[in-house]
């Protein structure tokens, strides 16, 4: 946070400043693509829908299902983080399937990347800390210590401070070092990387030269040339070359359009460049398209510092645009009759007004829209706090009553009684302890949203409410809605969780939307709006 407000002073300070001429071409090319968005995003959707098909047709064949899975999860990765997420869980499940420990410790290094790339630097730490590197090849081996240095380079930015922040860049300096180490030399990740800790040890000319001969190179991809480029600018920055900084920054954001990548610091960088350049009508078109793309991507924290910074250059750019107005009436003042002049200035006063109220009520739609962020993260940290207890004291259970069997069977092997371990393991009850798990999920929920079940039955009429049972918490339809109020809206999620099929899931939500006096996407909208207990 303190170097969110860093941000905003440096903001404020250059607020009037005026940099050099912008680079018209390449400004005019990006803004090109900027309106190509959707084509682009159309065509990941269209490579994502092939490879959802061909894992579909794929049954029974857990490792080719790995690699779908690692092929869908590649697509995700910077594009959605819930999809990243799901993809990499089903990555773990396989790689439990296969009982291969290489593949599990990989699969949770990619869950690392996608937690640190959503800002959740506390949950990226503790998948990280549970990956075992001797289980790793040499390649996943490197994306390990490559992403413990990002995670802590990260963390000390984030921190900001004279405390924490140097250990923490101690600490991701020797993993760069294992990084590059490891890696091949005269690779990609070798080249980058070492050109990475040149910048990070302040030798600006040797990461430089090393950056610009690897861009090139003829093998990249784009989402590679995005990264070379960004980081580039930012060895620019530190030498004070402006006009290859803002070039650099460009071709970043351009190779981020193309790939649509939409976890990217890229345009955001080049939306606070732009407003201190005096380019305000730019950096506002930038800074918004900046907070869809976090939005979109699910990055939270990336959320908060791009709308920490918005409201300063929407201001800003209200007000030129007031002085623009204000110089078209002194030229009309100048060049009229007073009669007409008279007329004139009556109406563009009304049409100043109205313009203004309307510029308000953007600026307060603004403000309630950070309203809400602020709410879903203040929901979802409470959330996240009972489940974190509640799962912590479900996991203690089970491992206490796995312990217990464990003894049970050793005792009945020591003394060979082998006839009796059956009966021991049939004692296991597995639909009463899910019985029991779904029990303690529902009283968890209720604790955290007391008014979910009468919130949920105002959406119906009185004939369609669904209202608990003497001896039950939740039914199955207020179970589903419950979840769907977690954030956990993806049919085959859902059935899993509840060991029901995808269709089964769809029939009841859609029996249920059918009976809502809401319709249509509001239904979903009012079930997420329902506030936690103690946050309403």
């Amino acid at each position: 946070m303190r170097g969110l407000v860093f941000t905003v002073l440096l903001l404020h300070i250059a607020s009037f400043g005026f940099g050099k001429k912008p680079l018209k071409a390449d400004y005019k090319l990006l803004n090109q693509e900027l309106s190509k968005r959707d084509i682009y995003d159309n065509q990941k959707k269209q490579v994502i829908q092939k490879l959802k098909l061909l894992l579909k047709n794929t049954p029974q064949h857990p490792e080719k299902q790995f690699a779908i899975c690692g092929l869908l999860y590649n697509q995700y990765k910077s594009y959605q983080y819930d999809s990243a997420y799901v993809y990499s869980s089903k990555l773990q499940q396989l790689s439990l399937l296969l009982k291969d420990k290489n593949k599990e410790a990989y699969s949770r290094v990619k869950t690392g990347f996608i937690l640190l790339s959503a800002g959740m630097f506390k949950e990226t730490f503790e998948v990280l800390n549970t990956v075992k590197v001797q289980y790793l090849n040499d390649s996943t081996k490197f994306e390990y210590y490559a992403l413990q240095s990002r995670a802590n380079y990260d963390l000390a930015a984030f921190d900001h401070d004279t405390r924490y922040s140097p250990y923490y860049n101690r600490l991701a300096n020797k993993y760069l070092d294992s990084a590059i180490a490891i890696s091949q030399p005269g690779s990609y990740e070798y080249n980058y990387y070492s050109n990475y800790q040149h910048f990070k040890n302040g030798n600006y000319a040797a990461a430089e030269a090393g950056f610009v001969n690897l861009l090139k190179s003829t093998s990249l991809t784009q989402h590679q040339t995005a990264i070379i480029a960004s980081t580039l600018s930012n060895v620019y920055a530190a030498t004070n070359n402006k006009q290859q900084h803002d070039a650099m920054l460009i071709k970043a954001v351009i190779n981020d359009i193309q790939t649509s990548t939409k976890e990217t610091l890229a345009l955001f960088w080049l939306a606070e460049k732009c407003y201190q350049d005096g380019d305000v009508k730019n950096a506002y078109q930038y800074i918004q398209q900046a907070l869809k793309d976090a939005e979109f991507y699910g990055a939270r924290q990336r959320q908060v510092q791009i709308s920490t910074v918005l409201p300063i250059i929407a201001t800003q750019n209200l007000r030129i645009l007031e002085e623009e107005k204000t110089r078209f009436l002194i030229y009309l003042i100048s060049t009229t009759a007073l009669s007409l002049l008279i007329i004139l200035v009556s109406i563009k006063l009304f049409k100043q007004l109205k313009d203004l109220k309307i510029k308000e009520k953007i600026i307060a739609d603004k403000n309630d829209e950070l309203k809400m962020i602020n709410h879903r993260l203040e929901d979802d940290t409470h959330i996240k706090e009972e489940y974190i207890g509640y799962f912590f004291d479900l996991i203690s259970g089970y491992i206490l009553k796995l312990e217990k069997l464990k003894r049970s069977v050793d005792m009945k092997l020591s003394v060979k009684k082998y006839d009796d371990i059956p009966a021991i393991i049939h004692a296991i009850q597995i639909k009463k302890e899910r019985e029991i798990l779904f029990h303690t999920f529902d009283q968890v929920f209720l604790k955290i949203f007391p008014q979910f079940i009468t919130s949920f039955n105002a959406l119906f009429k009185a004939e369609d409410q669904i209202w608990p049972k003497e001896h039950e918490v939740l039914t199955t339809d207020l179970r589903i809605f419950a979840l769907i109020r977690l954030g956990i809206t993806d049919n085959e999620t859902i059935a899993k969780i509840l060991e029901y099929s995808e269709k089964t899931i769809y029939v009841y939500k859609m029996r249920m939307k059918a009976k809502s006096l809401v319709h249509g996407e509001e239904f979903e909208q009012r079930i997420l709006a329902i506030r936690a207990g103690d946050l309403a």
